[in-house]
């Protein structure tokens, strides 16, 4: 009996050009701010109405966190959303800093790092612990 060939099937990619594809793609900065697009860009938001102002508060803190699953990876304070729920007296600080955020119209880089983590396709993707480790990288954008 022929045995079917499988899509993905064989060996996956290097890991060395795995990290260099990943390491051109996100360590050189690009400033995406010059062109052409951006009048186009400006032409069209001109007519947007600006938003009414927005006051963050502890309590709106505290919806979007017990709104947030408890065991997701957390993201680059380390912090499950099952501690930010039990850890109340935080959601006035966290309010606070996000409005500051809000006021400045500029966020924070802590804000805007993540981690991204390569999963192969070919691997069982319902169980983290039969991926390889050197399939997986973390990365800071």
């Amino acid at each position: 009996m022929e045995r079917p060939e499988v899509f993905g099937a064989g060996p996956g990619p290097d890991q060395a050009d795995t990290v260099a594809f990943w390491r051109r793609l996100w360590s050189e900065p690009v400033n995406h701010s010059e062109g052409p697009w951006m009048e186009v860009v400006a032409s069209q938001s001109a007519s947007v109405t600006p938003m009414d102002p927005v006051t963050i508060t502890p309590e709106d803190v505290a919806e979007a966190v017990r709104r947030a699953p408890n065991w997701k990876i957390p993201g680059f304070d380390e912090l499950h959303h099952y501690w930010l729920k039990g850890f109340v007296v935080c959601h006035a600080v966290l309010a606070r800093q996000f409005q500051e955020a809000l006021d400045q119209k500029s966020l924070p880089s802590l804000f805007t790092t993540g981690i991204t983590h390569l999963v192969p396709k070919d691997q069982d993707t319902t169980d983290p612990e039969q991926i390889p480790p050197h399939h997986v990288s973390t990365h800071h954008i």
